[in-house]
């Protein structure tokens, strides 16, 4: 893209690797019809939103309680995100929270996390993460403090927002084959109801920890009976799937499916099938900013494919 196609967007190519260097571990979208492009949160002008439409910011596996060389302040972090979010230029909607809010699901940890994350002033609706659960399986201490009122089963629910139907579906309760996350017969049989009626052209946001694709099954980095939540998504035109867990930019795109893995706010994991398997992943203190961040995203009615901008949270 040339400069002056940025610069016809309010951006030249000067200004978008500056903006590209900072980060804000979140991930900022603007729905509208359910198709999307970028837009450059803190960067680029206030964006304009597209009649109808919503924009909310996800960020992931936050850590709070972390306290290895991967990154021995998590909160700090957490804290330098949630800075980033109070000056968007235009204020979501609300926050999605993609799952390990915690390291151990301690009180006090889900206390901290409590605390840092209602400073943020924004509604909030989480998914847990395998970190969340106490002793491994155990989702009712997460479900006392993070879950929606409408939730079910072990934390399941949908939501409509500006044209948009949000599905959160918990996949880290009960794991599968190679530690691969499950759905599950009842939660399967929810969705299938909830989506029941809904017209083909309306737009889809589903969100959850473990992603929705095998990404890397040997790590246990996917859902086991993924395809038959998918099965019941395809008919509809447009489906966005969000995800953490793997602490990194992934993405995969599969007819009118797009999947996007999104940063941790806290630590780096390596890249799928480098190394001996997942984990945090220590870089020089110096590099830890350069590895969490930001991902700006505008959804908007068009037939363009969904476009991402990825920022890190080192400064400019």
């Amino acid at each position: 893209m040339s400069d002056s196609d940025h610069s016809r967007r309010g951006i030249g190519r000067r200004d978008l690797l500056k903006c590209m260097a900072w980060a804000g571990s979140g991930v900022v979208w603007t729905l509208g019809g359910g198709v999307a492009s970028s837009v450059l949160a803190g960067c680029a002008p206030a964006p304009v939103k597209p009649s109808g439409g919503l924009s909310f910011v996800q960020i992931s596996d936050t850590h709070i309680g972390f306290r290895k060389a991967a990154n021995p302040d998590p909160a700090g972090t957490l804290r330098e995100t949630i800075a980033r979010i109070r000056a968007l230029p235009v204020q979501p909607a609300f926050i999605l929270h993609t799952g390990d809010i915690t390291q151990l699901a301690t009180p006090e940890q889900f206390d901290q996390a409590q605390s840092l994350l209602s400073e943020i002033g924004l509604p909030m609706f989480c998914v847990p993460g395998e970190h969340d659960l106490v002793d491994g399986n155990d989702p009712r201490p997460y479900l006392a403090r993070f879950a929606s009122r409408d939730a079910r089963g072990d934390g399941w629910y949908s939501f409509d927002a500006g044209g948009v139907h949000f599905v959160a579906l918990v996949n880290v309760v009960r794991l599968g084959d190679r530690g691969m996350g499950t759905l599950g017969a009842e939660q399967l049989a929810w969705l299938r109801d909830d989506l029941a009626g809904r017209s083909d052209s309306t737009p889809i946001v589903v969100y959850s920890h473990f992603p929705l694709w095998a990404l890397m099954p040997d790590w246990g980095w996917g859902t086991q009976d993924a395809l038959e939540a998918m099965s019941l998504l395809r008919r509809f035109g447009s489906v966005t799937a969000l995800n953490g867990h793997i602490h990194q930019v992934q993405q995969k795109v599969e007819g009118n499916l797009r999947f996007y893995a999104a940063r941790s706010t806290a630590f780096p994991q390596p890249a799928p099938g480098e190394g001996p398997g997942p984990g945090p992943l220590v870089v020089p203190a110096e590099k830890l900013r350069a590895t969490i961040g930001l991902r700006s995203v505008t959804l908007r009615t068009s037939d363009a494919p969904l476009a991402l901008i990825d920022t890190a949270l080192a400064d400019a």
